[in-house]
């Protein structure tokens, strides 16, 4: 198989999510690191690629997959060990459900082109912008909290890392960013934990990537 080649941004936490299920199906992969804060996927070159202008984006086996989570349930069945989801049914409709909470439902209102626009465009001050992020922020997390808790272990679903982690782990990361208070969520901070500290979680954290020049 010929090296898959990632598109992606070292901040972005569809990227990150994606770095950390090529590491744990340990897929060998080159990165091409998209300046996002400068505008390059906007480019021509990179919407000949991927006509969203989004990252990340994955080219392998001959295909140009985009959407964190489409991609990660590729290589969930491209790759089937260690897997991503349980197997039973039940088991795996929880897991996709806080997967889906934290990618479908926190990230995209606070996503870097919608924080743009409400300053750009809509004028609110930087003040303004941040309190936009915490509060959805917050009401996300809150929910993932409740609905993780009766069936978390030292991970979000049991003693296993799960696309669940892989999902959360970006954004408590981006929460940070922006001081969102996370004591309220022991349940998210105990996997968090747990999750960071297995390698191929720190191996695709931001700080280990490469920057844009």
């Amino acid at each position: 198989m010929t090296r898959p080649i990632l598109h992606d941004y070292f901040r972005s936490s569809a990227s990150y999510r994606v770095r950390i299920a090529l590491n744990l199906k340990g897929v060998e992969y080159e990165q091409h690191s998209v300046g996002l804060a400068e505008g390059a996927q906007k480019s021509a070159e990179y919407r000949a690629l991927n006509p969203q202008g989004f990252v990340p984006m994955l080219e392998i086996d001959g295909l140009r997959l985009t959407q964190s989570l489409s991609i990660m349930v590729y290589l969930d069945q491209r790759f089937p060990e260690p897997l991503l989801m349980p197997r039973d049914p039940a088991e795996g409709a929880h897991v996709r459900s806080l997967a889906l909470l934290v990618a479908c439902d926190i990230h995209p209102l606070n996503n870097l082109r919608v924080l743009k626009y409400l300053k750009s465009e809509l004028g609110h001050d930087q003040a303004e912008v941040d309190g936009w992020y915490r509060h959805w922020v917050a009401e996300g997390l809150a929910a993932l909290e409740a609905m993780a808790a009766p069936r978390a272990g030292r991970f979000l679903h049991g003693d296993t890392a799960t696309l669940a982690d892989v999902c959360l782990v970006p954004q408590l990361f981006n929460a940070r960013r922006f001081e969102v208070p996370l004591e309220p969520y022991p349940t998210l901070l105990r996997a968090d934990e747990a999750a960071s500290a297995l390698p191929p979680f720190a191996a695709a954290h931001p700080d280990r990537q490469e920057q844009p020049a």
